[in-house]
């Protein structure tokens, strides 16, 4: 991941140093605002088998501030809906019996940067199309959550694998916010001089492994008080049959951070200037 942030710091830095902008007989584009639409689907502990059988939704925004036809830099803010179930997983004994799920909203914050595979002008009619690759860093805030008898929970509160247990003082409780860091390919239209389209697809690998809220092992019934919402959110096994989640068994893979990828519709509206033209 710090070899990502700096390629991607390296990246900006030629961007910056970058000597003209998109421009077709005067008009140059200074920028783009930008809306987005699409799916979002979760990767971690509860979807080992990278499945696609619970997309969320997602929306956002965006300003890409353009250094010259090929490369731009991109600041984004984005909302998406994330979650999985044990029950999904139809050819894993284990994660059925197992029988967790959550749910997620994320809000994140991006800088990317933004490399086009050919020349881009929405001003001239032979440039208004290309494919391109994104990358760059940013965080996100998220907050796992759950349901028990119809009721909605908060799992970082409860300290599922142990965090709030003085048998465990090593298990600090998590944060909710933490690193993204999305690589992606999209394609581009210019509609008119004025208007674009793009779809894009983006991978996030993550600074946490406690996006589904499991990562360890199990902490076992004595680490909680009887009846509480920890109790029986920390091993819900006891719904299909006998408890397997007996205290140091195997609950979650700590040695894999949880990821989530973004599958997006937008459109984009430019920003242009006019400089004469020189040397006629």
């Amino acid at each position: 991941m710090k070899q990502t942030t700096s390629v991607f710091i390296l990246f900006i830095l030629l961007l910056s140093a970058a000597p003209t902008r998109a421009q077709y007989e005067g008009f140059v584009q200074e920028g783009e605002f930008g809306l987005q639409l699409g799916a979002a689907h979760y990767f971690g502990d509860l979807n080992t088998q990278t499945g696609l059988r619970q997309p969320g939704f997602t929306a956002g925004g965006f300003y890409r501030r353009q250094f010259n036809n090929y490369a731009a830099l991109r600041i984004a803010a984005n909302y998406a809906r994330l979650g999985y179930s044990d029950r999904l997983q139809a050819s894993n004994e284990f994660q059925q019996r197992r029988n967790l799920s959550f749910r997620t909203n994320i809000w994140e914050l991006l800088l990317q940067g933004d490399f086009n595979f050919f020349r881009f002008n929405p001003t001239n009619p032979h440039q208004r199309f290309t494919p391109y690759l994104t990358f760059g860093a940013g965080v996100f805030y998220y907050d796992p959550f759950t349901e028990l008898n119809g009721q909605r929970h908060f799992l970082r509160p409860l300290g599922t694998e142990g965090q709030f247990s003085a048998q465990y003082p090593e298990r600090k409780p998590y944060g909710n916010t933490a690193l993204t860091v999305p690589f992606g390919v999209g394609i581009k239209w210019a509609l008119h001089p004025g208007m674009n389209l793009q779809l894009e697809v983006t991978h996030r690998f993550t600074g946490t492994d406690y996006l589904d809220d499991v990562s360890t092992t199990y902490a076992g019934l004595s680490a909680f008080d009887p009846g509480t919402p920890a109790f029986l959110l920390q091993d819900r096994s006891y719904e299909l049959g006998p408890r397997i989640g007996t205290a140091g068994t195997q609950r979650g893979f700590s040695g894999q951070k949880d990821q989530y990828i973004l599958v997006t519709l937008g459109v984009s509206w430019n920003i242009t200037s006019y400089k004469c033209p020189t040397g006629n």
